[in-house]
């Protein structure tokens, strides 16, 4: 059975107003090909008051671990953008290949399924087919307007095909300018290009005080390294995906009312520098003084416009008026109604 419980660094009392990194640990399940990672349950509820610590237990799924707050809180959200181009006579040839297609498309349909009008109807042009072909008939004629143009740049074009196979470099425009002092209208914007994923690393300076403390530190430092790890499935055939964490701001028994929160995420990084001061030094026992524990989350999947209208449990966020303004502490430390900032 999967070791389930808390581990808690420092060892020590916490209380309402004790602000802390909270790190939950759950199965990884997937919700088809496309459907990306289930979200996982939240599991029990730990009242902070009454946190005990499983000091000698390596914790797996739906272990939690507790961290002071790191000193390098922050997050950035990013989305890509890359510029492109596309000049006229290029519009216009993608405009009207579109159009046919979409046209002989549509009369396949018509005559698979015994209706609507048939080629010869197309070919003599009745006034129901006609809109059909308006884009196709609008490229023609932007080519015959611009045919002294056009006939320019396709011989340009076989121009410098033809001598880039003598190992020449000579891109269209710089010909176009060259010969003429013109290039073609790239039309250049930015356009929307994807979506990005968000990278998080902390840094934890661990040095046990007593015994008590020192088992702890080992446990979260193995619990983390275990849960990280791939799995073995299947007489070794496959792998299956590490255990994902998810991670919370927490302020006592709530989440934290102003810091920004995360997406489920895979723990992509751990590193443990055991001579936290670059001495080495350890206790009677054994376990180094001083240690630093750093540790790189990524988020499984990206950020969307409609994650800022539900809270972290999936309920639909409350606001305040027409103006979508955020209600604070309305009803005191009730985390339903305290949302931060978002992701």
């Amino acid at each position: 059975m999967p070791a389930s419980g808390l581990l808690r660094y420092p060892y020590e009392a916490i209380t309402q107003n004790t602000d802390y990194l909270q790190i939950r640990i759950f199965h990884y399940e997937r919700s088809g090909v496309t459907g990306g990672p289930k979200p996982p349950a939240e599991g029990q509820a730990f009242d902070v008051s009454n946190y005990v610590s499983n000091k000698a237990k390596v914790l797996d799924q739906n272990g939690v671990i507790i961290l002071p707050m790191p000193s390098n809180i922050q997050d950035s959200n990013s989305v890509s953008f890359e510029s492109d181009s596309l000049n006229a006579f290029a519009a216009q040839g993608v405009s009207a290949v579109q159009s046919l297609m979409k046209a002989g498309g549509t009369t396949v349909s018509d005559f698979l399924s015994g209706s609507g009008t048939n080629t010869d109807d197309i070919l003599k042009g009745k006034p129901g087919n006609q809109a059909k072909f308006k884009d196709v008939k609008e490229g023609i004629e932007f080519f015959v307007k611009n045919k002294q143009q056009a006939q320019n740049a396709l011989t340009t074009k076989l121009a410098i095909e033809a001598v880039n196979l003598f190992g020449a470099n000579v891109s269209f425009n710089t010909l176009l300018a060259r010969s003429g002092g013109k290039i073609l209208n790239p039309n250049m914007e930015l356009l929307f290009n994807n979506v990005t994923l968000r990278t998080f690393r902390f840094s934890f300076k661990l040095a046990p005080r007593d015994p008590n403390e020192a088992t702890v530190v080992k446990s979260i430092i193995r619990t983390l390294k275990k849960n990280m790890a791939a799995q073995k499935a299947e007489n070794d055939i496959f792998l299956q995906t590490p255990n994902i964490f998810k991670l919370t701001y927490r302020k006592g028994n709530q989440n934290h009312p102003f810091l920004h929160r995360f997406k489920d995420c895979a723990l992509s990084d751990m590193n443990v520098q055991y001579t936290g001061d670059n001495v080495y030094a350890t206790y009677s026992d054994g376990t180094p003084v001083s240690m630093i524990l750093n540790l790189t989350f990524k988020e499984l999947v990206p950020i969307y416009s409609d994650d800022y209208d539900s809270d972290d449990s999936g309920n639909e966020m409350s606001t305040g008026d027409e103006q979508n303004e955020l209600i604070y502490g309305v009803n005191g430390n009730s985390s339903t109604d305290v949302e931060g900032v978002g992701f």
